[in-house]
C-alpha cells in the first residue's frame, strides 16, 4: 500500500497528539504514580496498579490464573503487552509497561484513522481525530481502544452494507468491550422489517459466534474469573460523573445500587426506543448511523461513566454527527469533566488544588450533557454527514 501525502500528514499529527499523551501520563513517572500528584496533574493510568496488581509482572495468564476485570479479548491484550514488557528484563517495570500500553493504543488510533481515510471521510474530520484532545487523555490511560477500533470498523462494514460482517466484528467488540452490542439491534431490525429473516439470523449468529469463540473456552476454563468483569458491572456502585451519582452528592438524592441498575436500565429502553423511532423515518436505509446517539444515550444514563468512556464516543461523532460544533461542546465538557474528577480524589486527600467538591463535577457533566443531548437531536433529526452516502471508495494509493 502506498501512502499518499494527506494520509502521512494525518499520521504525523496522530503521532505528536500520542506523543503528548505520553508526556501527560509521564509526567507521574518520577514519582511512581503514588501519592495524590496523579490525581492533581491527572496523569492516573490504569495500567500502573494493573503491572503489579493483576500478575501482569508474573506473568500470569487472566483468569486462569490471575483476577481480570475486563472482558476476554482485553485480558488477552493486557497478557500480550505484559509479556512484551518483561522481555526488557530488569527495565521491566510499571512504567516500561505504560510505555508499551500506550504505543499499542496509537497504533490502535493509527488504525483508526488509517480507516477512515480509507473510507473516504472528510479530511476535516480526519484531522479532528488525527489531533484529538481526548487520545491526549486517554491514549495512556486504559485498554479501551481496542473495543473502539472493532467497533470503527463495524460501522465502516455497515456503511458498505455489510451487515453479517459488521455484527461478526461488533461481536469481537463485545468481547473487548460491552458497547459495540449497541450496534446489533440497528443491524437486525432493518433486516426484520423487509422480512429477510434469513439475514437478521445470519447478522445475530454472526455475533454471537464471534463473542462466543473468544468467550467460550475461557468461560469453560474459569468460569469465576471470567465472569468477573460481568458480577463487578452489576455490582459497582457508580463513578462520580454519572447522573446518578451527581443526584446524590450533590443533591442528596442517594439511589441504591438494585435501582441504580433498575433505573438505568429502564431509562436507556425508553430512549433507545424513542431513539429509533424518531429516526426510523430519515435514516431508516442507514439505522446503523443511530448507533451514536444511542451510544450517547447510554452513557448519559448509565450507573457508571468513567472518563475514558467518552473516547467510545469520539471517533462515532466524527464519523456520523451532522455538525461538528456540538462535537466541539462535548471536547470541552470532557476535558472539564475529567480534571474536575481527579482534582476532587486529590481534594478528599487534602492535596492540590484542595477545595474541588461535587459540584465542580456536577457542573462539567451538565456540560458534556448538554453536548451529548445536542447531539442526540442532530443525529436523529439532520441528515447524515455526506461523506457517509458517497460510494465507499479506496484513495488512490490506498
Amino acid at each position: 500500500m502506498r501512502w499518499d501525502r494527506q494520509l502521512k500528514r494525518l499520521m504525523l499529527a496522530l503521532a505528536l497528539t500520542c506523543a503528548l499523551g505520553w508526556l501527560f501520563k509521564a509526567e507521574c513517572a518520577p514519582g511512581g504514580w503514588t501519592g495524590d500528584e496523579q490525581y492533581s496533574t491527572g496523569c492516573y493510568s490504569d495500567a500502573v496498579p494493573f503491572w503489579s496488581g493483576r500478575g501482569v509482572a508474573a506473568g500470569e495468564i487472566p483468569y486462569l490464573q490471575a483476577r481480570m476485570e475486563y472482558p476476554v479479548l482485553t485480558g488477552a491484550l493486557i497478557w500480550v503487552e505484559g509479556g512484551v514488557t518483561r522481555l526488557f528484563g530488569e527495565n521491566a517495570n510499571a512504567m516500561t509497561f505504560l510505555g508499551i500500553v500506550t504505543l499499542v493504543n496509537a497504533l490502535l488510533a493509527g488504525l483508526i484513522l488509517w480507516m477512515l481515510w480509507r473510507a473516504g471521510m472528510d479530511e476535516r474530520r480526519l484531522w479532528a481525530w488525527a489531533c484529538a484532545p481526548p487520545l491526549i487523555l486517554y491514549v495512556g490511560h486504559n485498554w479501551d481502544l481496542l473495543a473502539i477500533s472493532f467497533a470503527v470498523g463495524a460501522l465502516l462494514m455497515a456503511r458498505q452494507a455489510k451487515p453479517v460482517q459488521s455484527a461478526a466484528l461488533a461481536g469481537l467488540g463485545m468481547a473487548a468491550k460491552l458497547f459495540p452490542v449497541l450496534l446489533l439491534p440497528l443491524l437486525g431490525l432493518p433486516a426484520l422489517f423487509r422480512r429477510n429473516l434469513i439475514l437478521a439470523t445470519l447478522a445475530g449468529a454472526a455475533a454471537i459466534a464471534a463473542w462466543a469463540a473468544v468467550n467460550l473456552p475461557v468461560a469453560l476454563a474459569a468460569f469465576e474469573n471470567w465472569s468477573e468483569f460481568y458480577r463487578f458491572s452489576g455490582e459497582r456502585s457508580g463513578t462520580a460523573a454519572s447522573v446518578w451519582e451527581i443526584l446524590g452528592q450533590s443533591f442528596g438524592w442517594p439511589i441504591s445500587i438494585p435501582d441504580r441498575n433498575s433505573w438505568s436500565l429502564a431509562l436507556f429502553v425508553a430512549g433507545a426506543a424513542a431513539i429509533i423511532g424518531f429516526g426510523w423515518r430519515r435514516h431508516g436505509e442507514r439505522l446503523w448511523v443511530l448507533f451514536t446517539p444511542l451510544l450517547a444515550w447510554f452513557l448519559l444514563t448509565n450507573k457508571v461513566y468513567s472518563p475514558q468512556f467518552d473516547l467510545w464516543l469520539y471517533p462515532m461523532l466524527l464519523m456520523t454527527v451532522p455538525r461538528l460544533r456540538p462535537v466541539a461542546l462535548f471536547v470541552v465538557g470532557d476535558i472539564a469533566a475529567y480534571f474536575a474528577e481527579f482534582w476532587w480524589f486529590a481534594s478528599n486527600d487534602h492535596a492540590w488544588p484542595y477545595s474541588v467538591t461535587p459540584g465542580w463535577i456536577a457542573v462539567a457533566a451538565l456540560i458534556r450533557a448538554v453536548a451529548m443531548i445536542w447531539i442526540i437531536v442532530e443525529c436523529v433529526r439532520r441528515d447524515a454527514p455526506e461523506w457517509i452516502s458517497r460510494t465507499a471508495t479506496v484513495p488512490a494509493g490506498g
